[in-house]
């Protein structure tokens, strides 16, 4: 769960704890001007969570979009994202990629190791999400995916090498405190903050980012 934010910090995402999902994705759109999307929801029969799909093998149940249209439908309008979530209170929160950041993803494992170095560099993060399935998330700026690549390889990896997907225009990523089916909810490593509003290129994070998958084989 998130803690109190407080001072000046106090109107800019506050904590998930208690918070509704309509109230947490209609913030990311007031505050952090996020293009948000309601996704599925999970759903309870005989005692099992399942996702509102109704697909048995569901691969992200209670996170992944419900319908094929769903770059158009993402709104950036707090007052349409109210609207959206009044429809459905439980649906997930679904954030595009491509538009105001993109998403350098990385094993669980690594992402640790790379917030540590991280940190002893003084680098500048943005937000980071850690979910449910074990994967980290570094929000940066957009245009990340067509560059990581080559940025990868003037750093001496392929990236077929490294477990290390960036995600632009026309993927997208589930935000806090969206919950996948028995596995629990995606939760912030790094919160959105006035200190992070923004955001690193994806330039500023490979390095470590690449010798923590690196390391992690």
């Amino acid at each position: 769960m998130e803690e109190t934010i407080t001072g000046a910090d106090t109107a800019q995402i506050p904590q998930q704890r208690g918070e509704s999902l309509l109230e947490t994705a209609v913030r990311y759109a007031e505050e952090r001007h996020w293009d948000v999307f309601p996704g599925t929801w999970l759903e309870t029969a005989d005692g099992v969570q399942r996702c509102s799909c109704e697909d048995a093998g569901c691969a992200a149940p209670g996170a992944h979009p419900t319908r094929a249209d769903w770059a158009a439908q993402a709104t950036g309008s707090a007052t349409v994202a109210r609207r959206m979530w009044q429809k459905q209170p439980t649906a997930s929160i679904l954030l595009p990629t491509g538009r105001t950041f993109d998403v350098i993803e990385v094993p669980e494992s690594a992402g640790f190791l790379a917030l540590a170095r991280m940190e002893r560099m003084e680098l500048t993060l943005g937000p980071v999400t850690l979910s449910p399935d074990r994967r980290m998330r570094f929000f940066v700026l957009p245009g990340a995916s067509a560059k990581v690549p080559e940025l990868l390889r003037k750093i001496g990896w392929s990236q077929s090498s490294l477990d290390l997907v960036a995600l632009g225009e026309g993927a997208y990523v589930a935000a806090p405190p969206t919950r996948f089916a028995a596995r629990g909810a995606v939760q912030w490593a790094c919160r959105p903050t006035p200190a992070n509003r923004w955001l690193p290129d994806a330039e500023e994070l490979i390095s470590p980012l690449a010798y923590a998958c690196g390391r992690d084989r």
